[in-house]
């Protein structure tokens, strides 16, 4: 699976983010969740997770949660941040979320509609003390089931669209949507030519069409 953006500013990003919330629950004293669905609608999460530069390795933390602020609200007043000796929960959050979304590319909005932020806080014991690909494992896990339909069958349902109709339209053999759905074949395998036919018909990106794999 290809990553969301290049590995060099990955621990950069993964600092500003856990910095980020660190300094919004700390300092200027949101609560995780709502400050979290706050960096998604102000369209900063997504040029985050697009790896733009100015985002992701160009503000630090405290930069990036006052940016999001003047997007949301009305700032009446900046405060002085606290710099704690140690790491907080939420700044784990950050620090591991950030990983997570550049390991899988999955947007921001998507892996907290299936695993909210607070369960992934609830993760933070044992997890913080483990390798980060034991913590991508366990994601991966939640993710599955929570979302227990394929995104190839989410996006052919909200067209409206039957199995054999977007069978006739894309080409593909309807046998093998049929796999896709059922997760007895693996969608990320699938060749070019049936991503790029499927997308055409369901408008969407050919990487919307791909779901979570183990790494």
């Amino acid at each position: 699976m290809i990553c969301a953006y290049d590995k060099i500013y990955l621990e950069k990003a993964r600092t500003s983010l856990g910095r980020m919330l660190d300094f919004a629950v700390y300092d200027l004293k949101y609560d995780i969740a709502i400050f979290f669905d706050m960096f998604i609608d102000s369209g900063l999460a997504n040029r985050f997770e697009r790896g733009e530069s100015e985002f992701i390795a160009g503000k630090s933390g405290v930069e990036l949660a006052y940016d999001v602020i003047e997007t949301m609200e009305t700032l009446t007043e900046r405060v002085k941040p606290r710099y704690a000796t140690g790491r907080s929960k939420e700044y784990w959050v950050g620090w591991a979320l950030a990983y997570y979304q550049w390991k899988t590319a999955l947007s921001f909005k998507n892996i907290i509609t299936y695993i909210p932020i607070k369960d992934i806080m609830a993760l933070y014991v044992p997890y913080h003390e483990m390798d980060i690909r034991q913590f991508v494992d366990k994601m991966n896990e939640l993710y599955r089931i929570a979302k227990s339909d394929t995104n190839l069958k989410i996006m052919r349902v909200r067209m409206g669209l039957s199995q054999k109709e977007l069978a006739e339209q894309s080409g593909v053999p309807i046998r093998t949507i049929q796999q896709y759905e059922q997760r007895q074949k693996n969608i990320n395998k699938a060749s070019a030519e049936y991503i790029v036919s499927l997308s055409k018909i369901l408008f969407c990106s050919p990487a919307e069409l791909l779901e979570v794999s183990e790494f």
